[in-house]
């Protein structure tokens, strides 16, 4: 059997996207020929990969099954193959999954310096607080805290350590008084965060005498939004939780003010992470200069 390569480069799109129009957009075709490509490929294959719907398109189980065990494999040849044929500058579409709270990746500066030195390469930066598998997922590289990268990636610090805060105005302490322990958030409005609907407000992360702990401060507001959490909380409407950076100009400012700063201590920070492979796509390799040039450039 000699499949087309880009019958598995379409396929992967569309698992990705779940969307044979978000599939065209990103691929730069029509939509009729990714379902041509997808149908072609079911040919070959003698198998159903995928369930379509009017406004969906779900993988059967054997599409899943090829997923796997393409998504990777695919992605560094097609990296390999770029490599080889660009003698150019870096060049091509680069998705990148970043967590909301990297701050100083998302913040703009490291970003808009990237696109002006390589203006033939285009950013799809996807923010998302879902932990997955990048390279199932189609993406080139992702941005997480070190503690949850898997060991198998290459990871680039983007970050030096960072730490979390509680933070209020101090119109709110000076109503309610200060906590001194973290089991004094009992008796405080708390402002939290959660993923999703389905999923539990997130647990404040402490620790004391070297000993790790968490609080479940049963939030009286609780979103899947910082920003949100941030206007809370200079509204007057409470305690709330989160990376130092993305309270750091209110705290500047004196908007707000930390509490229990003992039972913070820093950690690990960003990393720009991407499979381990023997040929790295330009337009990637590109990325990984830059924030490391950027990293040297603003902290030292």
């Amino acid at each position: 059997m000699h499949t087309d390569l880009n019958l598995l480069k379409v396929f992967v799109v569309v698992a990705t996207a779940e969307n044979f129009r978000v599939a065209a957009d990103r691929l730069g075709v029509s939509r009729s020929a990714v379902s041509q490509a997808i149908r072609r490929l079911e040919d070959e294959l003698g198998s159903s990969l995928v369930q379509r719907t009017t406004r969906s398109v779900r993988l059967t189980e054997a599409g899943e099954r090829l997923q796997r065990q393409v998504a990777g494999p695919l992605a560094g040849l097609l990296g390999a193959l770029e490599d080889a044929s660009h003698a150019g500058p870096p060049r091509g579409l680069l998705r990148v999954a970043v967590t909301s709270i990297a701050e100083r990746f998302l913040d703009g500066p490291l970003l808009a310096g990237f696109v002006e030195a390589y203006p033939e390469v285009t950013l799809d930066i996807t923010v998302t607080d879902e932990e997955f598998d990048i390279v199932a997922r189609g993406f080139d590289a992702g941005v997480r805290l070190g503690e949850v990268i898997e060991q198998d990636m290459i990871a680039i610090p983007v970050t030096g350590p960072q730490r979390e805060v509680a933070v209020a105005t101090p119109g709110y302490f000076a109503r309610h008084g200060r906590p001194r322990h973290p089991r004094d958030l009992a008796d405080h409005r708390c402002i939290g965060w959660r993923p999703a609907p389905e999923v539990a407000p997130w647990r404040w992360e402490f620790s004391e005498n070297g000993r790790a702990f968490d609080v479940a401060v049963a939030p009286r507001i609780t979103t899947n939004d910082m920003l949100l959490m941030v206007r809370t909380a200079l509204a007057g409407g409470g305690i709330t939780f989160g990376m130092e950076d993305t309270f750091r100009p209110y705290l500047d400012r004196g908007e707000l003010e930390r509490v229990l700063e003992d039972y913070l201590p820093p950690f690990p920070g960003f990393y720009l992470y991407y499979p381990n492979r023997h040929n790295l796509a330009p337009k990637l390799r590109a990325l990984v200069e830059h924030v490391r040039g950027y990293r040297e450039e603003n902290e030292g």
